[in-house]
């Protein structure tokens, strides 16, 4: 594929003792953008590989000396890194064999070699060999945020200690530890999300959003202690995973990805949670970023979990996130309104989303949250003495007591202005209107997937 991921001016090292190979192969591999060495034997090679840093090293297997599957175990132990792919003319099983076993070869190709199979396995080597890097920084980071918090956590366990000296409250004392160390990791965890953040653009960015909505959830249903933080630390780190992702993958419509690219997609929420295992607080919020993308009729995954089986907050992160990245043209190949969103959700209720929990999920964000996730550039708010005729209602308006005086979608004229201006004074209340600029459209209808 083109759009394999590889470091830019990657080195090769190409090594055989004929020079018409090694002429063959820099033809081949002219106009690509690597950095290209030649070697006419092991010696030279493991001479050459003490003085410059190379990325990937393709050798003969036979050659006079030292043979390529020697020099590819001595790669392999002193520089590991380094992939390595071993070209033979000839049927040698043995050779071949001790390739694999003691140079751990990438892969071996036959001579004479298919040029586009050549090329694709550099790339894909090169690929692999990036991702592992971007991995094991990755693990370092996550290893470091974990010293962090440790040395945070040993702090705030001495302030304990000094205050139930002082104040001789001992079980009041490790109460209110424990609760700032939930409220600490809590805060730690969005702050770590902004590195997906700095990954993509403004308009692009979800975490914010996600985690007012999960957090507006838990608190209309009263949901406190450890199951809200979990999901508040989930809704903030769901799309870690994403980190290795190249900016192209990044950007693309999840229905309009390749296959390839589909496949590490569904990988992203496993790979998320690998990543905070290290972490022993932000274990179960890693469990519920791990099964976000499963589905109420088990088609999702990466476990294909079906009904309740899956977790609670699982099901209710995969309803924020989805309804915050249609919103965001993450999903559909164009931006979906705030109302166009509910409606297809609302559409796949029982299939992709748990019925009853969909059903609460809507209505908080109709009733409750009708500012959450506000996303629209056509919708504005105003107070009632800026209203003009014309004007669409884009949010249901309710009275302080809860009463609905007018549904969304409504057409504003001037005598209703003026009613709801006459109602506003006599309450002795202030209401703001989310509206439509008149010149814009209504609804547009919903699309399929």
């Amino acid at each position: 594929m083109n759009d394999i991921a590889t470091p830019p001016q990657a080195t090769l090292l190409l090594v055989d003792d004929e020079e018409n190979v090694l002429n063959s192969l820099r033809r081949l591999l002219r106009g690509s953008p690597y950095q290209v060495l030649t070697a006419s034997g092991g010696e030279a090679a493991l001479e050459l590989l003490e003085r410059q840093h190379v990325d990937l090293i393709v050798s003969d297997a036979r050659m006079p000396g030292m043979n390529g599957a020697v020099l590819l175990a001595q790669v392999q132990k002193r520089w590991p890194e380094c992939m390595r792919i071993m070209l033979t003319g000839y049927a040698d099983l043995g050779t071949t064999i001790a390739a694999i076993n003691e140079g751990q070869i990438y892969r071996y190709i036959s001579k004479p070699w298919d040029d586009e199979e050549l090329r694709l396995s550099i790339r894909q080597a090169l690929a692999f060999q990036f991702s592992e890097r971007e991995r094991k920084r990755l693990e370092q980071l996550t290893r470091e945020q974990n010293e962090r918090l440790l040395e945070f956590n040993a702090t705030l366990e001495q302030r304990v200690r000094d205050r139930t000296a002082e104040l001789q409250q001992t079980a009041d004392m490790l109460d209110l530890a424990y609760a700032e160390l939930r409220h600490g990791y809590v805060t730690a965890t969005e702050v770590f999300a902004n590195l997906v953040n700095r990954r993509v653009s403004k308009e692009r960015q979800t975490n914010t959003q996600v985690i007012a909505l999960v957090r507006a959830y838990a608190e209309l249903h009263q949901l406190g202690g450890a199951e809200a933080d979990d999901m508040a630390m989930a809704a903030a780190l769901y799309n870690i995973g994403k980190l290795t992702w190249d900016d192209q993958l990044l950007g693309r419509p999840a229905d309009l990805l390749y296959r390839d690219e589909r496949a590490r997609y569904q990988q992203y929420p496993a790979l998320g949670e690998s990543l905070l295992m290290a972490l022993e607080p932000i274990k179960d919020a890693g469990r519920l970023i791990l099964h976000h993308q499963e589905r109420w009729n088990g088609t999702g995954f990466p476990d294909k979990l079906k009904g309740e089986a899956i977790p609670f907050g699982s099901r209710l992160l995969k309803l924020a996130v989805d309804f915050i990245e249609l919103q965001r043209g993450m999903i559909l190949d164009r931006r979906l309104g705030r109302v166009e969103a509910m409606q297809l959700i609302e559409k796949y209720a029982g299939r992709i989303y748990d019925p009853q929990l969909c059903k609460d999920f809507l209505q908080m964000c109709r009733e409750h949250a009708p500012d959450l996730a506000l996303d629209d550039p056509d919708v504005i708010p105003l107070d009632i003495r800026r209203l003009e005729p014309g004007m669409i209602l884009a949010r249901n308006l309710h009275a302080d007591n809860g009463m609905l005086l007018l549904n969304e979608g409504k057409q504003l004229t001037r005598p209703l202005i003026d009613k709801l201006a006459a109602f506003e004074a006599t309450e002795e209340a202030h209401y703001t209107l989310f509206v439509r600029k008149p010149e814009q459209p209504d609804e547009v209808e919903v699309g399929t997937r």
